[in-house]
């Protein structure tokens, strides 16, 4: 039952008495984080303290609020990290194809700020991810061509064919035509 505020007294002595009532009472005592600090008391305002507690008291990630370019820009810089204790070629693989779908369905319907972005190369991946097994040590052993599969031994033993520049393709386009 709430009292209503006498017509009498000024509006704070009714709620200072309203609360000197209360701790009398001892409806304050034992209240979780007595005795302790404030949070952020004594650090500079931030406008968007009340996001960044909602998020840290539901166990959020930040990333949820970034825009889909640049999840996709902090991917690529990861990828050597998140390929690191795959077992094979195949997974590392796997991992450059799933971000490379994810990618060019960005690239088809961009959203958000543009950053610039191109599929990730998965033969220089693997790449980086055999030296690092070798620096690692012989602890982590190289997989077989048998353990990688059939695509694992073809890419072993064939080359990637050189790529032809769109300026020599034109060159010889107009010296054919003229």
């Amino acid at each position: 039952m709430t009292e209503r505020k006498p017509p009498k007294q000024t509006f704070e002595s009714w709620i200072d008495k309203q609360i000197r009532e209360a701790a009398e009472r001892g409806e304050f005592d034992n209240l979780p984080g007595t005795g302790k600090p404030i949070p952020g008391v004594g650090t500079a305002p931030d406008e968007d303290w009340w996001l960044r507690a909602y998020l840290r008291r539901e166990g959020v990630s930040g990333d949820a609020l970034l825009p889909p370019s640049l999840l996709l820009r902090r991917d690529i810089e990861h990828l050597p990290e998140t390929v690191r204790d795959a077992t094979g070629e195949r997974e590392v693989r796997a991992a450059v194809s799933e971000l490379n779908k994810r990618i060019v369905e960005w690239l088809r319907m961009p959203q958000g700020p543009f950053v610039p972005i191109a599929p990730v190369n998965a033969d220089e991946i693997v790449e980086q991810w055999r030296r690092a097994r070798e620096v690692a040590g012989p602890k982590r052993a190289q997989p077989s061509l048998e353990a990688t599969g059939p695509a694992g031994a073809q890419a072993g033993r064939i080359a990637p064919r050189p790529r032809r520049q769109w300026w020599r393709r034109w060159r010889r386009h107009d010296t054919e035509a003229g």
